[in-house]
């Protein structure tokens, strides 16, 4: 799956999907090649990939072993993990939606990976049940239609999604469009919390958070919901309910087509020509779900626009990974985070080959880039849910009390699951805090790039680790020998 190896990326992931579906076993060799994959000789397969203009190589048990041995080095970057179950997959879209209007939805018919459609009455009726992985269409969970009523309202399309809008909310009981959304907003996030994988780009990355923290609070002025919004909703936004975003501003302007400062589109300054963002690395064999989520053939992805284009690093939470980011704009374009038992990925932009993709803009031509590293990034989220995986929860130690009283719920960063080590800050300093019910003999800690930077020995239930000398950023530890959890430093 690199560069030169590789005739259609795309449609390599919609293979593979197409195997385990079938019941084959595959390896994802993460790293290996920008990411590939192996499985037991299969004609049927074989077939496959000729009739998709795939590319493969045959190889006997003995050479698939030197690759396993390599990826499995200590000093290789990589890991094996096993693909075994086809994850269900739904997209949140509404029936009159064009499909070429999406991303995702494009990249998983072209790939030929099998995907239903939900909306609103489905969530609401508990239909995500059924499912593993869902996408967010570019949807506005606000209420406010996109904020395209400043230059849109007389527009035959835009008056009919309202109407329509308008209408389904009253079939399900609500005065208001803006508190249907916030139902369906609060529903996914339970999917997650039990299990559920979530990918969104674009306006439903932002307006996903927005809705939650606006929940009990009218942020809709008059030309959405037909009466004016709470002048003081700003300060009534409640960030402890949210995903990925915290101290935001809303837009309170209704003709403005904007919906808050999390969205990086209006104080970047990008020529076209320069617009890339960076894929960051992880160590593979310690947190295998980023590495999983960043495979690609190229470490420099082209820059492409949306609603919501991409995120200032300003507005993210304390332990939100950033998994790709255009240092130069000071902006994220991809970032994961863990809630409960599932994750969420929200990817900044609209269209990876459409870079600045408008209204009525003709649909995009995957076969015109079958190898487009931007989709890629979509179908890694997509296959991820179908290896084992272990979610490690993400731990914030702050740098200060100052920093440990800006509403982040230390009770919130404890596991939950049967794991016998907890980690946990001191929020009245900067000590990390390990306990377990079986005796700590070593802690390692490694920086993201899989470098050792602490290691000490131990023979208690409880310690402690001054975090004052380490540099800003993300750690994984080992405890005992095990990977135990992701530790922010503030």
């Amino acid at each position: 799956m690199d560069s030169v190896g590789q005739r259609n990326h795309l449609k390599a992931y919609g293979v593979v999907y197409a195997a385990v579906k079938e019941g084959v076993k595959v390896d994802w060799l993460l790293n290996y090649k920008s990411g590939s994959f192996g499985m037991a000789y299969n004609p049927d397969i074989e077939l496959l990939c000729k009739q998709r203009g795939v590319s493969y190589k045959k190889m006997v048990d003995k050479d698939y072993a030197l690759i396993i041995k390599l990826v499995d080095k200590p000093g290789f970057n990589g890991a094996v993990v096993k693909l075994e179950k086809a994850p269900k997959i739904a997209v949140y879209t509404p029936v009159n939606k064009e499909p070429w209007d999406d991303a995702v939805t494009l990249a998983l018919t072209y790939a030929e990976i099998p995907f239903d459609k939900v909306y609103a009455d489905e969530v609401l009726a508990d239909a995500l049940d059924k499912y593993d992985w869902l996408h967010l269409h570019h949807e506005d969970f606000t209420g406010q239609y996109g904020k395209f009523w400043g230059q849109f309202r007389n527009a035959e399309w835009y008056m009919n999604d309202q109407r329509s809008a308008e209408a389904l909310a009253a079939k399900n009981g609500f005065k208001k469009v803006s508190q249907m959304q916030l139902a369906v907003v609060k529903k996914i996030k339970d999917f997650v919390g039990g299990g559920g994988n979530l990918f969104a780009m674009c306006s439903a990355t932002e307006t996903f958070d927005i809705a939650l923290a606006a929940e009990g609070t009218d942020i809709c002025d008059i030309p959405f919901d037909g009466d004016p919004m709470d002048p003081n909703a700003q300060s009534k936004l409640d960030f402890s309910k949210c995903f990925a975003f915290q101290n935001f501003m809303i837009s309170t302007n209704s003709v403005e087509y904007k919906r808050s400062d999390i969205d990086n589109t209006y104080t970047r300054v990008q020529l076209r020509e320069k617009d890339f963002f960076n894929m960051v690395s992880f160590p593979a064999k310690l947190d295998a779900v980023p590495a999983m989520l960043t495979q690609n053939h190229t470490a420099n992805v082209k820059g492409f626009m949306g609603q919501t284009t991409a995120f200032r690093n300003e507005v993210l939470k304390p332990g939100i990974l950033v998994m790709a980011d255009n240092k130069q704009a000071n902006e994220a374009r991809y970032i994961h985070g863990e809630y409960g038992k599932g994750t969420w990925t929200f990817y900044g932009g609209h269209d990876p080959e459409d870079y600045q993709h408008s209204v009525g803009a003709p649909a995009t031509d995957l076969s015109l880039h079958p190898n487009s590293p931007g989709y890629r990034l979509i179908l890694n989220n997509v296959l991820c849910p179908a290896a084992k995986r272990q979610l490690v929860q993400t731990v914030v130690c702050c740098d200060s009390i100052a920093k440990a009283e800006k509403k982040i719920p230390v009770e919130d960063n404890i596991p939950t699951t049967a794991n016998p080590v907890k980690i946990y800050p001191d929020p009245s300093s900067n000590e990390l805090i390990i306990s377990s019910s079986a005796k700590i003999e070593t802690v390692t800690i490694f920086n993201t790039r899989g470098i050792e930077v602490f290691n000490h020995n131990y023979s208690d239930q409880k310690v402690s680790i001054d975090m004052d000398d380490f540099a800003a950023g993300m750690y994984l530890i080992k405890v005992n020998g095990v990977y135990a959890e992701k530790v922010v430093k503030n």
